[in-house]
């Protein structure tokens, strides 16, 4: 449950209809991870599909479940309605974390790989992973968070758009990709296998150029 609310951190919201009823709400374009989220929560909820302007890239799905207990609980962890500039990291047991940090990775983090000193006769192959939100406070909490783990580095940037991204370099890289996958076992697979394949083939590379 760590991890999907690490995810609802980044990609869900809190929604209240005309008659008072309180939903939570995840959309986004992944359909196979929200399946996983929606048979994690053990919901029956149908899982709709919306779709702007006929664009074909701009699909997404969508899972709404009314539950006023749950959404209590949400707002005592500090998800509201209107949560984007104002989140606050919840209180995660440390056991939890790596599940709940790679949720919130999976929804509002990213990776790149690639090479840098291209002039050279060797580039060197590198990554860096980042963490974006709106709220500064939010990504200090968990640079907190993550540095209190063992993962060190790491600066926060301001974008010039509304939002701010936590970013690390290549060695810190490594050692999150220990923390959210290496550190348990993901019996339900919780995890975007596109992000997680990006770490493993740096890695392999970064294997294939000592041999």
């Amino acid at each position: 449950m760590a991890y999907v609310l690490g995810y609802f951190m980044a990609d869900g919201y809190v929604t209240q209809n005309k008659r008072g009823a309180n939903y939570f709400c995840f959309q986004i374009c992944d359909l196979d991870i929200l399946e996983k989220i929606k048979k994690e929560l053990g919901s029956d909820h149908k899982i709709s599909l919306k779709q702007k302007y006929k664009d074909e890239h701009s699909i997404q799905y969508r899972l709404q479940i009314g539950s006023k207990e749950i959404c209590e609980d949400l707002s005592k962890l500090g998800v509201i309605a209107g949560k984007t500039n104002n989140m606050k990291v919840p209180v995660v047991p440390r056991k939890y974390l790596h599940h709940f940090v790679r949720g919130y990775f999976d929804g509002d983090g990213n990776i790149w790989m690639g090479r840098i000193h291209k002039h050279r006769k060797n580039p060197t192959i590198t990554i860096a992973t980042m963490f974006t939100s709106c709220s500064r406070h939010f990504l200090r909490k968990l640079h907190e968070k993550l540095r209190a783990a063992g993962i060190h580095g790491g600066s926060i940037y301001k974008s010039r758009e509304n939002y701010s991204r936590l970013q690390f370099s290549s060695g810190p890289s490594l050692k999150l990709y220990d923390f959210m996958y290496n550190q348990c076992v993901n019996k339900s697979g919780l995890f975007l296998e596109r992000k997680k394949s990006v770490f493993e083939k740096y890695i392999q590379q970064k294997i294939a150029a000592v041999v």
